[in-house]
């Protein structure tokens, strides 16, 4: 079955430049889009996958203060603290960039400007706080104080991290300033300038409509609420420093040029500047209709894509390619917590290449506990388990029987005899399991996408205990051949499936095989490789239990 080729768009919701990725975070968007990139591309489609660090606003300006650096030091330091992570876990964007590039000022205000042109925004006098002390109008994370709606003690200005609610500063109780609770803050009036959402809610209703099938659920209820609220005017700029600019226009003149735009307005416009920073030719990718563009993130990031970047674009009145697929998750918590760095709880990326396990077993672990539909969590007794049973005893034990009884034995791949009765039904099976797998990976079912993997492997293990391989090559060397020739090759196609999952194993099978196994194909397909084989080595250790107890100790 030949499937057809396409262009394909990736994006990976870009994380904040200040702050570490934890487990949550890496299959809540780049390890998922990354499997996904995989597979698209094992299918021979033009995939295009992209990433980057977001490095604008008012987190990067309250870290640098943190840490007495510059705002472009913090995201120097953290770009490559994200790059290094995300390198370790193997995850193989087409281009990791930062929304720092000199692309993102060009095209973010280019946006601006035609959303001026068409009236998409407008100008309103709000009250701000202010600090005397700093003299300077205060962004809304430099505020903290109480929840007006759970009562929760150190609400950010803009969000409550304890109820999710998304909040204005001026609603908090007992508002005080972040930088310095000591530094006394008033309430003053200041001009910004608002996307009116509002303008635009009819041709995002009739979009959503048309377009929706290729979305998660929860996406599609988070956006269809926003929607039944009723749009309201957004806030685009800020009174920070760090940030890009807000251009002259002859209607507003230079009045904002000591502002800048806000980060949810500028950061999805990375996503298209962090294309332009890599190809001349990315409007190849973001204008028309030439690919489908699918975007990978945490269902807290929705909003921000299914209403907003999408409300943008659309203003601007030109052919911009919007989003055809979101595929948002929930959450993963970390055993019966959230993950925490203040508190020191959880996993984070810096330092988990001191657990001594393989990337290839914390993805494997990551994508069986996925949180599609519910959220999830992370059980380290259960990372053990999933290991010892799954990688271990199913697909590294096969691999070991297979290699190592054929090596020993004849030093190369044997050829394929005559088929009998017990060989075309093990064909078939694994051909219809693998259907099952491609449609379930083309929905981006990931986490039943693997489960169909394992399956499939578990038939080349009782293939290979009902052919006894061991036992013909004493009586009847020519079919044990047969079976051998048939398992290296099932061990191929077996490689290719779980290969955008586990990249390690599959590098390491092509080393034994000395082939590539990345193509997918829906079928098991023999006499596609000859030759001799590498010694093969073990692919997947036990974890013990005291291993795992020291992990707990460590991380809880």
């Amino acid at each position: 079955m030949e499937l057809n080729k396409k262009n394909i768009l990736i994006t990976s919701a870009l994380p904040y430049v200040n702050n570490v990725p934890h487990l949550g975070n890496i299959i809540g968007c780049v390890l998922s889009a990354d499997v996904w990139s995989r597979f698209c591309k094992y299918l021979d489609n033009n995939v295009l996958f992209i990433c980057g660090t977001d490095e604008y606003g008012t987190a990067t300006e309250t870290k640098a203060r943190l840490e007495n650096m510059t705002e472009q030091e913090i995201c120097d330091k953290y770009h490559k603290i994200h790059k290094n992570v995300y390198d370790w876990f193997n995850i193989d964007f087409d281009y990791f960039g930062r929304t720092t590039n000199n692309q993102q000022k060009i095209i973010s205000q280019d946006i601006f400007k035609k959303l001026v042109d068409n009236n998409f925004l407008i100008e309103k006098t709000i009250k701000q706080f202010f600090c005397p002390k700093l003299n300077t109008f205060l962004a809304d994370r430099y505020i903290s104080g109480t929840c007006p709606f759970c009562k929760s003690d150190g609400a950010n200005g803009d969000q409550c991290d304890s109820c999710g609610k998304l909040l204005d500063s001026t609603q908090l109780i007992n508002p005080f300033c972040k930088i310095n609770p000591e530094y006394e803050i008033e309430l003053r009036n200041t001009d910004h300038l608002f996307l009116s959402l509002a303008k635009l809610q009819d041709k995002l209703s009739q979009w959503l409509e048309s377009n929706k099938n290729g979305w998660e659920k929860n996406a599609i209820a988070i956006t269809k609420s926003w929607l039944d609220k009723g749009l309201e005017e957004r806030c685009i700029t800020r009174d920070l420093k760090w940030g890009t600019p807000v251009p002259n226009t002859e209607k507003y003149g230079d009045k904002y040029k000591d502002k800048v735009f806000y980060v949810w307005f500028d950061a999805p416009i990375g996503y298209i500047s962090i294309t332009a920073d890599m190809t001349e030719t990315w409007k190849d990718w973001w204008y028309g209709n030439n690919c489908e563009y699918v975007q990978f993130m945490a269902k807290d990031n929705v909003p921000f894509h299914s209403i907003i970047f999408p409300a943008t674009l659309m203003g601007t009145n030109e052919d911009y390619k919007l989003v055809d697929r979101i595929a948002s998750v929930e959450y993963l918590n970390y055993e019966d917590k959230k993950f925490s760095k203040s508190k020191g709880t959880g996993v984070f990326g810096d330092i988990i290449q001191e657990t001594g396990i393989e990337s290839d077993i914390w993805r494997y672990y990551l994508l069986c506990i996925r949180p599609e539909g519910s959220d999830s969590h992370f059980i380290w007794d259960d990372f053990a388990e999933r290991n010892n049973n799954e990688l271990v005893n199913n697909v590294g034990n096969l691999v070991n029987r297979v290699f190592t009884f054929t090596f020993k034995k004849f030093k190369s791949i044997p050829e394929l005899g005559t088929l009998n009765e017990i060989d075309i039904i093990f064909q078939n099976q694994v051909n219809k399991l693998t259907i099952e797998y491609i449609n379930l990976m083309k929905k981006i079912k990931l986490k039943e996408g693997l489960k169909q993997a394992m399956l499939i492997s578990k038939l080349g293990n009782k293939y290979m205990q009902d052919r006894e391989p061991w036992v013909l090559f004493k009586s009847n060397i020519d079919e044990c051949k047969t079976v051998l020739h048939i398992l290296i090759h099932f061990q191929k196609h077996l490689t290719s499936i779980l290969y955008p999952f586990l990249p390690d194993f599959g590098f390491k099978i092509e080393q034994f095989l000395n082939t590539d196994c990345k193509k997918i194909n829906s079928e098991l397909i023999f006499n596609q490789i000859s030759g001799e084989l590498t010694k093969p080595e073990i692919l997947f250790e036990k974890i013990s239990k005291d291993k795992i107890n020291e992990l707990k100790e460590k991380f809880n």
